[in-house]
Order: C-alpha cells, then sequence, then structure tokens
C-alpha cells in the first residue's frame, strides 16, 4: 500500500491563473478615467464673457491661466496668486510652447488680468490667448 493515502498531488501546481476579473477591473478603471479626464481641465466654475468671436480651441490644457472674480490666479489647477511671475518664468512647459491661454471671469477686475499677462510677456510667451464665450446666434443678430 503506498502511504499517504489520498493526499497525492499530480505535481501540476497553477495551470492557468484566471485572468478575466483582472480585464473587468481595468476596463471599468479606463471607462473612469476616459469619463473624468474632460472635467479636470473645466472644474473651475469662471463665467467668460461673451463676444462676437469664434471659439478657439484649446491646444494644451496645462497651459491655461485662470483669473477668477476673486482675484485668485491659477496655473492649471495649482493657486499660483502670490508667485505668478515666478512659476511662468521657470516653468519649462511655458518656456518650450511659448504660448499661453487665460481664462478671466467677466467680473474679474482689470489688474489681475493685467499682471498674467505682464508676467506671461516677462517670461518669453510670445502668443497670448483669451479665451471668451461665443455669444448666441440670437444675441449676433439682434444687435446687427
Amino acid at each position: 500500500m503506498s502511504s499517504g493515502g489520498g493526499r497525492r498531488s499530480r505535481g501540476k501546481g497553477f495551470g492557468d491563473i484566471n485572468i478575466t476579473p483582472l480585464v473587468d477591473v481595468m476596463l471599468v478603471l479606463l471607462v473612469v478615467f476616459m469619463v473624468t479626464a474632460p472635467l479636470l481641465a473645466s472644474g473651475l466654475r469662471v463665467e467668460l464673457p461673451q463676444v462676437e468671436a469664434t471659439e478657439a480651441p484649446v491646444k494644451d490644457t496645462k497651459l491655461v491661466v485662470t483669473v477668477t472674480k476673486e482675484e485668485k490666479i491659477l496655473f492649471g489647477e495649482d493657486d499660483v496668486t502670490a508667485s505668478v511671475e515666478d512659476v511662468l518664468a521657470t516653468n519649462p512647459r511655458v518656456q518650450k510652447e511659448k504660448e499661453l491661454y487665460i481664462r478671466a471671469d467677466k467680473d474679474a477686475r482689470y489688474a489681475a488680468v493685467a499682471r498674467v499677462v505682464a508676467a506671461a510677456r516677462s517670461a518669453g510667451v510670445l502668443g497670448l490667448n483669451l479665451l471668451v464665450e461665443p455669444e448666441p446666434d440670437e444675441a449676433r443678430e439682434a444687435s446687427r
């Protein structure tokens, strides 16, 4: 008789690992990131002034400076109110692209926007883009 009885192993160990749950989790994470990524660029509520203009596409959301009506200045999502000049002068993306987008709330004071423009110019930015909200079509026709 053999010793060990019914505890005999076949010697295979783990033949295959079931990766279906892992794939399911990864697909869910992918969908979550795809849904939340566009919200990160527009998460801050800023009311842009409405003017007669076409909407300009933003090439890089990391190069957007936002001025709120409370005169807070944000570069991307970081509050740079105290040091906007230093941040723009030392940021490698700004130095490489030489382009910047400014989103200013319609109730923001001119001095805060002028400070951002001056800081961008002293940092060597050649292309400044002011983001605005295009007027609805009926408002354009009424003003003519």
